[in-house]
């Protein structure tokens, strides 16, 4: 999920220096919970981790959700403290606790929606020690997130779940994901079209969703993504290929501002 909401929290952190205070802790008459946040947000950005994790947990230990995400972030991927997969666990969990049922069109619905998926993805893969596989449990915390909350991200999990079993889910879910601009999901889509299809023109659908996928795929993603359409436009005839080519210009240029916008926002 795109940081721009978290980032843009620190332009509203007035009378605040950024600068750690050693040893004190952040209470009730030093900062507001909201206070701490932006004060968090803006002591990360301005690379003071170390007092970002001060006033981020004093604010989720105060009910601020998006302070928590922060932090799950920030342990999950060992930025700024220690890589721990228990801990971000912990925050993820809390923020599912505490707001996931608050409506999917509150200020923090991106950031409850993201921790959904986090969570999910623990439950499906597991922590070493401390939390066990439970894709029944990820199963349901996906379809939350990508029911209530419409979370692209965990519309693609879901898709990845029911692909090997049940073509049609997974159809089902790629499909709502791949529209919202999902890489991954249009990619998966066209593969799963492509599989299933009976005659050229749905072997074509999924083939123009494998193009759609490989014009915009950047970075790691784009190894896969080339890789698979490589794969089955190299066995495709050429009026699939053609069909396929004319539907994914079509799709682009009908999403062209849809899709810049998204690619804006996944670089902030």
């Amino acid at each position: 999920m795109s940081i721009a909401l978290f980032l843009g929290l620190t332009v509203s952190a007035a009378a605040f220096d950024g600068q750690p205070t050693p040893n004190v802790q952040i209470g009730p008459n030093d900062l507001s919970p909201t206070e701490a946040l932006r004060a968090g947000a803006r002591q990360y950005y301005a690379g003071d981790k170390a007092g970002a994790l001060n006033s981020l947990q004093y604010a989720a230990e105060n009910g601020q959700p998006m302070a928590a995400w922060k932090l799950g972030e920030m342990y999950a991927k060992g930025d700024g403290v220690q890589e721990d997969d228990l801990k971000a666990f912990q925050y993820y969990s809390q923020i599912v606790r505490e707001h996931g049922d608050d409506s999917p069109s509150a200020p923090d619905a991106p950031f409850v929606s993201s921790a959904f998926v986090a969570l999910g993805s623990y439950y499906l893969n597991g922590i070493d020690g401390s939390v066990p596989k439970n894709e029944p449990r990820a199963r349901q915390i996906f379809t939350h997130a990508a029911s209530y909350f419409g979370d692209a991200e965990a519309q693609y999990e879901l898709g990845r779940m029911y692909q090997d079993n049940n073509s049609r889910m997974a159809v089902r879910w790629y499909n709502l994901a791949a529209i919202k601009g999902h890489v991954g999901a249009q990619a998966r889509l066209g593969e799963t079209l492509y599989t299933i299809g009976t005659s050229e023109k749905k072997k074509a659908r999924g083939l123009m969703w494998m193009t759609v996928a490989r014009e915009q795929a950047t970075g790691s993603e784009a190894v896969w993504i080339n890789s698979m359409h490589e794969q089955y436009f190299a066995v495709s005839p050429e009026t699939v290929r053609e069909k396929a080519r004319v539907l994914a210009d079509g799709w682009i240029e009908q999403n062209r501002s849809d899709l810049l916008t998204a690619q804006q926002l996944k670089t902030q």
